[in-house]
């Protein structure tokens, strides 16, 4: 998953002073949501009036976990304001009512030209997760760094272990599509660090680290295919086999989304693999997944079904490019006509071309990357069919990213023509796609649930994992 505002950084900025006395009607939080691709986040202004009427600007995303992004340049009037936030290459203009309790614009960010009216608040937005754990913690956590020693890349992680006893069982946690931090954080959630320590309090050890390029870690996330992942996340295992207090013959890997299939290709070649979780896991290839996950996106968005075949009808022809075409240049040349033309005939785009143009060019750019090219042809039955340790596979019923019949189906199917007969496979009713109790499934919701992780599959994996420790 890839979000609007990823990878911001903070710096230190104020606007320029003012000295009428309308600056205090807007001092606070104005807050209001964007929609993008189907996901509503909220976004909040935050105004503070400094002793010499100077002004300063910061942005928070909340359901991001962004907070306190400071702006680069403020132009303030009395009846309107631009903010600029130069690290996210994104501005807003809007303009105040008379009685400056709604501020009417639009955000622009990397082509996009998004609707945005902001209400002011008397308090900011603060993020309820009540499953974050608190420290003091009842085990012992250390920060690592392991080698990829194939790739050249040190990363760093974090171990979680239980203070006395052992040894005990492990598992190194395997995040999602997009570089994502150790706690595989989004939308102000951080399901890995719930889970790590849900698992060590129940007496089972666990490894979760920075993506390549992200956090900590080094190397480069751009330009990197989930087979380099698959290496990375190998790394991983061969470390936690070697560290204090492990029994090196029950430790597994659990992987999120595209993690659930790295998960599988590891297994398949490494017999020293105790257990797998797939948690959401892929069963049908990345084409089969996206033309899918589009249309259930839409329709719960309430997009009409002429806008969807007409879209999926683009994606097909856009993939059969990719599939004929290895050139980069080529293709590329050829989607971006296929993107211009459809935007031309929906007509319903007021944006400037310049901007419509950058925009296509930035999805041309991650379509014809390594990633992209290598999820839409690889075939995940080709490796679960390869494994033979213990697999637990599960998704949520209301899953949109990765249709829980269909891939659970495939991924039963691949098991049992591998000869595989232990492991189990679950549909949990009414959770999406990151194992939140929800209403639709949509991203839009992700944000704005308070939990994290459903207790029931936090305690369904503790369980498993504990009765399936098997020699081998």
């Amino acid at each position: 998953m890839s979000y609007l505002f990823y990878g911001f950084l903070f710096m230190v900025s104020t606007g320029s002073a003012q000295s009428t006395d309308w600056l205090k009607k807007i001092r606070g939080a104005w807050n209001g949501p964007i929609r993008i691709q189907g996901i509503e986040l909220r976004l909040i202004l935050n105004f503070a009036i400094g002793p010499d009427d100077s002004i300063m600007v910061t942005l928070d995303s909340p359901d991001q976990g962004a907070i306190g992004i400071p702006a680069s340049n403020v132009i303030l009037n009395h009846d309107s304001v631009r903010v600029e936030l130069k690290i996210l290459n994104g501005f807003y203009n809007g303009t105040f009512d008379t009685g400056y309790a709604t501020l009417t614009g639009n955000w622009k960010q990397s082509g996009f030209t998004l609707p945005l009216i902001l209400k002011h608040t008397a308090e900011q937005t603060i993020l309820k997760r009540p499953q974050e754990p608190i420290q003091p913690y009842p085990y012992k956590e250390e920060e690592v760094t392991f080698k990829n020693t194939k790739a050249g890349i040190d990363f760093s992680g974090t171990i979680t272990i239980p203070e006395t006893g052992g040894p005990f069982p492990a598992t190194v946690l395997i995040s999602g599509s997009g570089p994502q931090d150790r706690n595989e954080e989004m939308m102000g959630h951080k399901p890995f660090q719930v889970l790590a320590d849900w698992l060590t309090r129940h007496d089972i050890a666990v490894l979760r680290y920075d993506d390549r390029g992200t956090g900590k870690s080094e190397g480069t996330f751009s330009g990197s295919s989930t087979f380099d992942f698959a290496d990375d996340a190998e790394a991983a295992f061969d470390y936690i086999k070697h560290y204090p207090g492990i029994d090196t013959s029950h430790i597994g890997l659990i992987g999120h989304s595209e993690g659930g299939l790295i998960a599988p290709i590891i297994a398949a070649r490494r017999p020293d693999v105790n257990f797998i979780i797939l948690m959401a896991g892929p069963g049908l290839n990345g084409e089969q997944i996206i033309l899918m996950q589009s249309a259930l996106i839409s329709r719960a968005c309430g997009t009409q079904e002429k806008e969807i075949d007409a879209a999926t009808q683009l994606d097909k022809q856009i993939f059969s490019l990719l599939q004929k075409i290895s050139d980069n240049e080529l293709a590329g040349s050829k989607i971006s006509r296929l993107l211009i033309d459809y935007s031309k005939k929906r007509g319903t785009d007021s944006t400037p071309y310049n901007e419509i143009k950058t925009r296509i060019d930035l999805q041309v750019k991650s379509l014809t990357s390594p990633w992209f090219r290598t999820f839409l042809r690889i075939e995940p039955v080709d490796y679960l069919s390869k494994v033979k340790c213990p697999l637990l596979a599960l998704n949520g019923s209301l899953d949109l990213q990765v249709p829980p019949h269909e891939n659970l189906e495939a991924i039963e199917k691949a098991l049992i023509f591998g000869g595989n007969p232990n492991y189990r496979i679950e549909e949990i009713p009414g959770l999406n796609h990151l194992f939140q109790t929800a209403t639709r499934g949509t991203p839009a919701e992700y944000g704005k649930i308070e939990e994290t992780l459903s207790p029931v599959v936090l305690e369904l994996i503790a369980t498993w994992v504990k009765s399936n420790l098997v020699t081998k």
